[in-house]
């Protein structure tokens, strides 16, 4: 059938099809505006585990989502395709990881790696491993992108985008990165990994068609961190969790912080969003809680006004999220932010997601 029939015949008010992609559609990758690329990998974490089934978790939570969403209600027709990670990915994110454990505890433990020659033979395999997969994101990203995709990554942990950068920074000369999180990332090479989910922002920095590095959320860094921003002289801001209240306590808007957020933000833009960036109870066995956040609704409406801003959304990232063996709860809210962020892409580029449903309220 052609796409104008499926989208004839299917009924978007039943639940999602069993058999059908992300969130229950019935498009094949060939019909979808949307690809969605699947990167389990949690090769270097350091502290809660899980983000590697993250993916998954939010595929089986996608299918219970409604597809009327108010924002964008013509959305679903446009098609989202989840593009499954090659076997090997999963395979070796659980291979490395322990392979890495041994050297995190003798890190943790105050000794050197390089009086282990063993443990140094691993470190240097997990480097490479790690370059292997980026090298490999890089091409499914630019695979997707050549036949006229818009092409997001679902992670994994927060190591998985750099090779989506990559490929951004292959097709665009300036953009930014609107970067939503409890954490810098700015860490250099994070426990001796190269490519730690600490370290993701820091290698995204030395990608010089990343003009602009903008923080939202943080309240977690270290000394190391703080000379990063220091030294890159105005090319990464920061709105600390804590700035952000301080303001809000004091009397200034969420709409008013959004507007100085976006304002600092180049024309091109790309999305990276940190699950943990959120009050921990929206996420709560996500890798790295820290108290503090802000709202799943707050995230969506700084979404919302960026792709009314008349500023380019080139693509986004949605990272952290691990699920719990008792409920679905994180992937459930990972899903919903998955299809939020789908629409303002979608709308932002000016593809047809439909005119917003307006409800009577008086």
């Amino acid at each position: 059938m052609t796409k104008e029939q499926i989208i004839a015949n299917f009924d978007p008010s039943q639940p999602g099809l069993a058999d059908a992609t992300v969130f229950g559609l019935p498009f094949s990758a060939e019909q979808s505006e949307i690809i969605v690329i699947s990167v389990p990998w949690e090769v270097t974490v350091s502290y809660g585990a899980g983000a590697s089934e993250g993916p998954n978790a939010i595929l089986d939570a996608s299918f219970q989502v409604d597809l009327n969403h108010q924002d964008f209600p013509e959305l679903w027709k446009l098609g989202i395709y989840l593009d499954e990670a090659p076997s090997h990915w999963k395979t070796n994110s659980d291979k490395y990881k322990e392979l890495a454990q041994p050297i995190i505890e003798m890190l943790e433990s105050g000794e050197a790696i390089e009086t282990y020659p063993a443990l140094q033979a691993d470190l240097d395999k997990i480097n490479k491993v790690c370059r292997e997969l980026h090298t490999e994101v890089k091409e499914k990203v630019l695979h997707w992108m050549k036949q006229g995709k818009k092409v997001v990554l679902l992670g994994g942990d927060h190591s998985t985008p750099l090779g989506y950068y990559e490929a951004l920074a292959s097709i665009h000369d300036n953009f930014g990165i609107l970067h939503l999180d409890a954490h810098m990332d700015l860490r250099i090479a994070y426990e001796g990994f190269s490519y730690s989910h600490a370290s993701i922002m820091y290698n995204a920095l030395q990608l010089p068609q990343i003009s602009k590095l903008v923080q939202v959320g943080i309240r977690d860094f270290c000394e190391q961190e703080v000379d990063v921003v220091k030294a890159e002289k105005g090319r990464v801001l920061v709105n600390t969790d804590a700035d952000l209240k301080k303001e809000t306590f004091e009397g200034k808007t969420w709409a008013e912080q959004c507007d100085a957020i976006i304002v600092s933000l180049p024309q091109k833009v790309c999305i990276s969003f940190d699950i943990d960036g959120m009050y921990p109870w929206y996420c709560p066995n996500t890798g790295t809680p820290v108290p503090g956040g802000f709202s799943f609704e707050q995230a969506t409406y700084l979404f919302n006004k960026l792709a009314e801003s008349g500023k380019e959304i080139i693509g986004f990232d949605l990272v952290e999220v691990a699920p719990d063996e008792t409920d679905d709860w994180d992937g459930n809210v990972g899903a919903r932010m998955l299809f939020h962020m789908c629409g303002v892409l979608a709308k932002n580029n000016g593809l047809n997601t439909g005119r917003r449903i307006e409800f009577p309220r008086k």
